[in-house]
This record gives structure tokens, sequence and C-alpha cells, in this order.
């Protein structure tokens, strides 16, 4: 094979026999140029990996053996981000990012400010970051995969929303504890969140508001997503 650490996802990994996907399959037996009798990484994204043995080495239709699974030693992670929708590509590019390190979900949030095509459902962009997300999964060799949310809107899910959030503010604090609760780093749009929706954060009740500091520049939304992130976790 070409790189053993290669690492292919599996929906639902149990043991026996199963195939890949076709896309996975076709990545198995023309990138890695698997053959019967290699041994496949797999992942399911939910905690749990396995070795699959090739026993049929089809582009369409890779069948593997699967004698035993793996649960990792990583409980599911309980850091989440919610990113208000922003143009062009800049949603993928964080999924992609962000989702190389342990966050639970990223919820798209359609707020005053976002810059999304008002009149589109976004369900391609949904599915691109869902695909980034899943790359991200296999090269990170994590246990969990970043389940891609949304769009909704702010307030909608501000209402449902039950857990700490944490706000990126230039005042804010320099670092915050660990998490020990289902948490969300909340990031706004270019130019941020509205006043009304600064007020709606600062009055949530269900959980703890926090500022967290990025640095002593300002930061584009993307940016913000990544670092912020990544001074979480």
């Amino acid at each position: 094979m070409k790189s053993p650490d290669t690492r292919f996802y599996v929906p639902e990994l149990t043991t026996g026999t199963l195939s890949l996907s076709g896309e996975e399959s076709a990545h198995a037996i023309r990138v890695c140029r698997a053959r019967p009798g290699d041994v496949l990484n797999l992942t399911d994204g939910k905690g749990h990996f396995a070795k699959g043995i090739v026993e049929k080495a089809d582009t369409r239709d890779c069948q593997l053996k699967i004698e035993k699974l793996e649960t990792s030693d990583r409980t599911k992670p309980k850091l989440h981000l919610g990113l208000a929708c922003l143009k062009d590509d800049a949603n993928e590019e964080v999924a992609l990012h962000v989702s190389e390190m342990e966050v639970a979900s990223i919820t798209l949030l359609r707020t005053e400010h976002s810059e999304e095509p008002k009149d589109s459902n976004l369900q391609k962009v949904v599915r691109r970051c869902e695909l980034k997300a899943l790359v991200s999964l296999k090269q990170s060799l994590k246990a969990w995969l970043t389940e891609i949310r949304g769009p909704i809107p702010f307030e909608e899910w501000l209402k449902a929303y039950d857990g700490d959030i944490i706000l990126c503010d230039m005042d804010g604090e320099d670092s915050i504890g660990e998490v020990t609760k289902d948490t969300t780093l909340l990031v706004g749009p270019e130019g941020g969140f509205s006043h009304q929706e600064i007020e709606k954060i600062q009055a949530y009740s269900r959980g703890e508001v926090k500022l967290l500091k990025l640095g002593k520049t300002r930061l584009r939304a993307r940016t913000a997503a990544i670092v912020g992130i990544g001074k979480m976790v």
C-alpha cells in the first residue's frame, strides 16, 4: 500500500465481512493499491477503529474481513463551534481545519450580519463542509467525526441550546480552563454579531457565558474560528 497510515471511513463498523463505499473502494484500490491480503485501517467516526483484511480488491466494491473492533480511550468531545455563515469557501475552510481537532460539531448560524445568500438553504455548502470534515477525520487519525449542523437562525439555536458559551472578545480572558460539559465557541460574521444578538448572548441563563481573547489584533471571522478552537483544545 502507498500509506499504511491511511484510514478508511466505514459509518457502520462491525465484525464480519463488509464493503467499503464506492468512493472509499476506489481510493483503496486505485490510490493506495490495496490487494487481497492487505490490511486497511478503518474508523467509523464514533470512537471505534478496526483493521480490515482485503478479500476482494474491487474499485467499486472492496470487501474486507473484520475480526475485532477497538474502542478509543478518547471520549466524545464536548467542545462545539457556532459559526456565523460566511461567504465564498470560508465555511469549508473553517470546517477543514477545525475538524482536524477534537470538536464535536460545527453549527452554521444565520445571523443578522452573516454573509450567505439569503434565498439559499445552503445544503450544497453543508454537504461540502461534511466532506471536508470527513477528510479531516481520516487525516488527523482522531476517533470522532465532527458533525456539521444547520444552517439555523441564531435566535432559534440560542433558544434550544443547553450548555456553556464562549464568545470571542478583545476584552476577554487569555485562556479558559478545560471543557467538562457541552460548550460552544461562538464566532460571528465579518463585523461581528449585532448589538441585539450580543444582548441575547449576555442574557443567556442555561449555562455560563465566558469571553475569550484571541490576541492583540482584529482577526477575520474564518481566522478567529480556527484560532479560537485552537486555544480551547
